[in-house]
């Protein structure tokens, strides 16, 4: 990477670093913290989750060295808020434990804290506080610990989720596969038709969100023939792969058009999508019919996958 560049990005970190720090003294050590300082208030924190902490776990989780950690817990002790004592199993080791006291002060600070992030996102509109909150989940995500499990969940389209149902297919297939734009329009055309039809009782669509993030889609529609669903428009981002995100998206459009009373359903895919594939034969879906096709640019083989209800 050129210095040029390096320098650039280091000074724009910065730049944010000072912002948030401000933020952060707004909201830490504003009016509602004024009776302990930003370590005091974050060890009530930690104590009010648990019963009781070791010295030297709580040391570790605020990243507190010796000294300091006895001074601040010394301070907390004399104003009655905690208790420190011997370790039943261990006498080497000191355990903390919250008071009445400190549990009555911890709630106030809670509340307080709660009302000042209140007034602050009360400053956005509805998109704006949604798009802070994704950014600093995104933050979280790069910066901070990973979760060993994410949270994956299945909803109902809401607005403006369609859009980006068209938008991420053409994209991601542009991208991935070379298809043009004639791609992002006959995803346009089911989407138009879907919404157009959307108090139909035999459709339903499904948007995937992986620890709040949207990152996959599917739809089930009337098929051509009678007591035939079709599955359409699964999509699975690339941050989704290896969750089981599209083996859920599809068990849950399968189990709908059953719940609906289809007799069946179809899928028409691309060969080259091999991910997809693997999930419609797991699925219990069967190749019943395939061409060669280049209405979306390149070459590609189209198929026609089925299975009973």
């Amino acid at each position: 990477m050129p210095d040029s560049v390096l320098a650039e990005r280091v000074a724009t970190v910065r730049a944010f670093n000072r912002l948030y720090t401000g933020v952060i003294g707004v909201l830490d050590e504003g009016p509602a913290d004024a009776e302990y300082s930003l370590s005091e208030a974050r060890v009530l924190f930690e104590l009010a989750q648990q019963n009781q902490l070791q010295v030297s776990d709580l040391r570790k989780r605020l990243a507190l060295d010796g000294g300091y950690a006895s001074r601040l817990l010394g301070r907390l002790e004399t104003r009655g808020l905690i208790t420190r004592e011997r370790c039943v199993d261990d006498a080497r080791r000191q355990v903390v434990t919250l008071t009445e006291e400190g549990h009555a002060a911890f709630a106030d600070l809670d509340h307080r804290s709660a009302s000042q992030i209140g007034s602050l996102l009360d400053q956005f509109a509805d998109a704006d506080q949604r798009r802070l909150l994704g950014a600093m989940g995104t933050i979280t995500a790069l910066v901070g610990e990973s979760s060993p499990e994410p949270v994956v969940t299945l909803r109902a389209p809401r607005p403006g989720d369609f859009g980006w149902v068209v938008h991420r297919h053409g994209a991601l297939y542009a991208e991935e596969y070379g298809l043009d734009e004639r791609f992002e329009a006959l995803v346009a055309r089911v989407i138009a038709d879907f919404a157009e039809h959307r108090d139909d009782p035999r459709q339903a669509g499904w948007i995937a969100e992986l620890d709040g993030e949207r990152v996959g889609s599917i739809f089930c529609t009337p098929g051509d023939e009678e007591g035939t669903a079709k599955l359409r428009l699964l999509l699975l981002e690339p941050a989704a792969r290896g969750h089981g995100v599209g083996k859920r998206l599809v068990r849950e459009c399968v189990e709908f058009a059953r719940a609906r009373g289809y007799r069946s359903m179809e899928l028409w895919t691309l060969s080259v999508l091999a991910a997809a594939r693997g999930i419609y034969r797991g699925a219990g879906f069967e190749l019943v019919g395939e061409e060669k096709t280049d209405a979306f640019g390149p070459l590609v083989t189209g198929e026609t996958w089925r299975r009973e209800l």
